[in-house]
């Protein structure tokens, strides 16, 4: 799903507990949104935003933190 078909205006965005304090790996999900989890870099808060549907995000942050996706 596009996140340009979703209107991301009213998003209540949180910084991932993983981002570092120093303005690196920044992530921000939003929240508010049943049935979809919308990312977006922090360092490019009018960029776009990755949105990925709920069912998929617990799957996706356990294989980063596993290792198993090469990027």
């Amino acid at each position: 799903m596009a996140s340009n078909q979703i209107d991301l205006s009213a998003a209540v965005w949180r910084k991932s507990s993983h981002s570092n304090g120093s303005g690196g790996e920044c992530v921000e999900i939003g929240d508010g949104f049943p049935g979809i989890i919308p990312v977006r870099d922090s360092k490019t808060t009018d960029g776009p935003a990755v949105v990925f549907p709920a069912t998929a995000w617990d799957p996706f942050v356990a294989a980063v933190a596993k290792g198993e996706l090469s990027f």
